[in-house]
């Protein structure tokens, strides 16, 4: 692996695992009352034009990563938006 591919993949690693704590947290507490749906929306929509950027140039490493946060992100909507207290 060239030194390009290994900081773009542990960047990735980095941005990909920040979300498990969040959700983590909805799903013990059940709540996520304090996520601006917003913010996660337009992070969602960032993220998935970077997936398709990502295929575009054939990139394994952008595809990967932000399909997981794209994943992770999903889930952090589905608690907000079935929340009852939000």
């Amino acid at each position: 692996m060239d030194p390009a591919t290994i900081v773009g993949s542990l960047a990735a690693l980095g941005t990909t695992v920040s979300y498990f704590p969040q959700l983590k947290k909805c799903w013990e507490t059940g709540s996520s009352g304090d996520l601006s749906l917003w913010m996660f929306s337009i992070l969602a929509g960032g993220i998935f034009l970077w997936i398709i950027y990502g295929v575009l140039k054939s990139d394994w490493v952008i595809i990967t990563a932000n399909s997981v946060s794209f994943c992770c992100l999903l889930g952090l909507l589905y608690f907000r938006l079935t929340d009852p207290k939000a």
